[in-house]
C-alpha cells in the first residue's frame, strides 16, 4: 500500500467520523429546539461565538 492510498483511507475515515458527529449534533439540535418554548436568550459572548463560527463557515453552508 503506497502513501497515497493510506492518506485516502485516513481522509475517508476522518470524513465519515465528522459526518456522523454532524448528524448527531443536527439531531440533538432538532430535539432540543422542539423542547424550547419561546425565544432563546443568548449572552453577548454566546452571540459572538456563534457569529465567529458562522462567519468562518459561510452563508452557503449555513443555508444548508
Amino acid at each position: 500500500m503506497d502513501w497515497v492510498h493510506i492518506l485516502a483511507y485516513i481522509t475517508g475515515t476522518v470524513e465519515q467520523e465528522l459526518l456522523l458527529r454532524n448528524e448527531y449534533l443536527a439531531a440533538e439540535n432538532r430535539i432540543l429546539k422542539a423542547q424550547i418554548k419561546g425565544r432563546l436568550l443568548l449572552s453577548d459572548v454566546e452571540k459572538a461565538t456563534l457569529s465567529e463560527i458562522a462567519h468562518r463557515l459561510g452563508r452557503k453552508a449555513l443555508e444548508e
